[in-house]
């Protein structure tokens, strides 16, 4: 009967001395299972909120490709917002940055368009305030801008013109273009941005061209183009010292 009691103890030791291992493991799993289910919700936010932008931008690039879009207006649907491009030729006189008049009422037009557009103007709608708090407690903010992007073909500029460079002339459009949509929709200039690429990103690679006349003043037409984007995405917030 001793020799009995002695080995039941000596179980009940062992399952004593490993009970901790048990609870330790329940712990764990129920830790991984709250952050599993911490980050289904974030991921849920997150893609609630994306909805929601890109519900807003296909709402401007509808009004946008239903009201501009013509044999020399291109507009587009793209993974940030929506993008406008438009042909140099309709634009500016041959190695000229200056706007040519009659564009001036498309661009009146653009500027109109985006200045009432809803995802410029989510703070001023009491519906959206729950979204953008939500993304504020996230340390964010929905950054919408305008960029505006010049571009050239590959021929060189000659020695007697205004600008150096395709690079200079592709910049200087870019901002001319700037400075009129600004003016006409009474945007605020903080909203916009320009840049000038010259030659170097171009929609049709010259090496890709043969050396058919027709078939290269084609491309380099293609290639000497406007671009106006309008962007809208979540940023972090950062602090300026």
């Amino acid at each position: 009967m001793a020799q009995k009691s002695i080995t039941v103890s000596a179980e009940e030791a062992r399952a004593k001395s490993t009970a901790w291992a048990m609870t330790y493991a329940d712990m764990v799993t129920l830790l991984l299972t709250f952050f599993i289910l911490l980050l289904v919700i974030l991921n849920d936010a997150e893609k609630h909120i994306d909805r929601v932008i890109n519900m807003l931008l296909d709402q401007t690039y509808e009004e946008l490709k239903e009201s501009v879009e013509s044999s020399y207006v291109a507009v587009e649907r793209v993974t940030k917002g929506v993008k406008i491009t438009m042909a140099s030729g309709k634009l500016f006189q041959s190695m000229d940055a200056e706007v040519q008049n009659m564009v001036y009422p498309l661009l009146q037009q653009i500027g109109g368009i985006i200045r009432v557009s809803k995802v410029l103007n989510v703070d001023d709608d009491p519906k959206y305030d729950k979204l953008l708090e939500a993304i504020e407690k996230r340390g964010e903010f929905l950054n919408v801008e305008i960029r505006c992007e010049g571009h050239t073909d590959d021929l060189p500029l000659p020695k007697n013109k205004n600008f150096i460079s395709n690079w200079d002339l592709s910049t200087a459009r870019a901002l001319n273009i700037v400075k009129l949509l600004s003016e006409f929709s009474r945007i605020p200039e903080s909203k916009f941005s320009a840049m000038g690429y010259g030659e170097y990103r171009p929609v049709v690679g010259m090496n890709t061209v043969g050396k058919n006349r027709l078939d290269l003043n084609e491309a380099r037409a293609k290639n000497r183009r406007v671009e106006i984007y309008l962007d809208a995405f979540i940023k972090t917030n950062t602090l300026t010292l």
